[in-house]
């Protein structure tokens, strides 16, 4: 007997089952911490402040799951850590010149006597 679709086949089946990633011990940790975080008794646990970010109540429900032995995958790398490695490369931009001062200005003050003093020189001379 064939089978009309390709779900229905065995061989199909066999090769697409897929190992839970998280064990059902995880899972119940993670529901916990997100209903004490809706409550508002989920505390942080470094500086003891009142968790609001459904994320941060996964990360602290998957820790205390790791603690107790639970299947759960290895941590990913820190954020910190992906970013440091592209600023080790990176190349400095240049320093900014230093902009001029009023140099200019007083060149330009300077300058202005001595032109009428020659045109007083010039005329006395003629």
């Amino acid at each position: 007997m064939i089978c009309g679709r390709i779900s229905d086949n065995p061989l199909f089946i066999l090769k697409n089952i897929q190992m839970a990633k998280y064990s059902a011990k995880s899972q119940k940790k993670v529901e916990k911490s997100m209903h004490e975080m809706k409550e508002g008794k989920l505390k942080s646990g470094r500086s003891g402040r009142k968790v609001t970010n459904p994320k941060q109540a996964i990360a602290i429900g998957l820790s205390e799951a790791r603690e107790e032995g639970a299947k759960v995958p290895k941590k990913a790398a820190s954020k910190t850590a992906k970013k440091a490695a592209p600023r080790k490369t990176a190349k400095r931009a240049a320093p900014k010149k230093a902009a001029k001062r009023a140099a200019p200005k007083k060149a330009a003050k300077r300058s202005a006597p001595k032109k009428a003093a020659r045109r007083k020189s010039a005329s006395k001379k003629s």
